[in-house]
């Protein structure tokens, strides 16, 4: 009993830590990634207009919809420069609200007073000693132009905007260290992409997964329509599977700890096999006497199987609420390993439990029911 419980809260304990996991990278996917994200199957970008926008719009459960341009760029600020993905949007993204918790310094605003500001990354900073608050130097962003290599004027090979820097997000290294948000105008002024969006991004009121059908429906086969999740789809789809390995690697350990109901049953059988006589004789059926071998092993594995839940699903409660293990990490996005409860899990389990109890069982049962006979009192 003892070994099944100890499988079984571990067992919890993993898929638990798993499910805490995969609810933190959707924590941040969503800060960075929008609810609906729209692209062009073939090409970098697609003409935008106002009736495109318009009927997009028009779709019911559709909230807000921010264009955008994305591209690489050089960004220099005094003596230092760094390679990173310029991410242009419509004022609107502010609306969206989902940098409202990710802000480390400085404030949120892409355009104010007429004065465009840029929003870098906390690795961007450290990398450039981007000083937010200090106006005096400006972030000086080149983008190389496309243009013939025989040009003999080197100014007409890139061009060079300058902006203030006025906020510092900080989400996840990779986004942290690589991205800088700009106003759309500003951006359409860099690169140079007149009507052209590389990709919009929609915020719902409604299901997601309703908003994205008729979203599909009305663009057709031309764009994309990806949900968050379908932006990410690897990542999730690794995650899944590498629960699932775990799941059947610690249903080995409960098969493995479940033998010892196996030969707990068989020793039980060789033990009472003159109350198993003095039964028989009395008229008790080969079935009563299997059924109650049966019963006895189920009992250890459910009451093993109970208990484990119990002290695996206490742990994984004291650990969102007080943090028993940390991530070990300085720079780590959370200090504590996440965790969330699944009751799905709780019933998988515990049918997997039952499965196995049935199946080691019912050979001692068998063997008690056939073997015994008033003969042999």
């Amino acid at each position: 009993m003892i070994a099944v419980a100890m499988a079984t809260a571990a067992l919890i304990i993993v898929l638990s830590v798993f499910n805490g996991l995969g609810d933190l990278l959707r924590s941040l996917n969503t800060a960075f990634d929008p609810e609906i994200k729209v692209e062009a199957v073939k090409g970098k970008s697609f003409v935008v207009d106002s009736l495109f926008l318009q009927q997009i719009k028009s779709i019911e459960g559709v909230e807000t919809v921010t264009e955008v341009i994305e591209d690489y760029a050089l960004i220099r600020y005094r003596d230092a420069d760094i390679v990173v993905t310029i991410k242009g949007y419509s004022d609107n993204f502010i609306d969206q609200h989902r940098l409202d918790g990710h802000i480390a310094e400085g404030k949120l605003r892409l355009r104010e007073n007429g004065i465009n500001y840029a929003i870098v990354g906390r690795g961007v900073q450290y990398a450039l000693s981007i000083a937010v608050e200090n106006n005096i130097y400006p972030l000086q962003v080149y983008y190389i132009k496309n243009v013939k290599a025989s040009t003999m004027d080197i100014t007409k090979l890139y061009a060079r905007r300058d902006i203030e820097p006025g906020s510092v997000f900080s989400i996840e290294k990779n986004y942290d260290d690589n991205y800088v948000f700009v106003p759309l105008d500003f951006a359409i002024d860099l690169l140079d992409y007149g009507d052209k969006r590389t990709s919009l991004e929609i915020k719902t009121k409604s299901a997601t997964a309703s908003v994205q059908e008729k979203l599909q429906k009305l663009l057709g086969d031309r764009f994309s329509v990806l949900t968050n999740e379908q932006q990410h789809k690897d990542i999730y789809k690794l995650l899944k599977m590498e629960k699932l390995f775990i799941f059947l690697s610690f249903n080995l350990l409960i098969l493995i700890a479940s033998i010892n109901i196996f030969f707990s049953l068989m020793m039980l059988v060789i033990d009472k096999k003159k109350d198993v006589a003095i039964l028989s004789a009395i008229g008790a059926s080969p079935q009563l006497i299997r059924n109650i071998f049966l019963s006895e092993g189920a009992l250890i594995a459910f009451f093993g199987a109970g208990i484990g839940m119990v002290l695996g699903g206490t742990i994984c409660w004291l650990q969102d609420h007080f943090g028993l293990v940390g991530m070990g990490m300085e720079n780590a996005l959370v200090a504590n390993y996440p965790v969330r409860l699944n009751p799905w899990d709780f019933v998988s389990i515990y049918v997997v439990m039952i499965t196995i109890t049935l199946l080691i069982s019912f050979y001692p049962a068998s063997v008690a029911a056939k073997s015994f006979s008033t003969e042999e009192l």
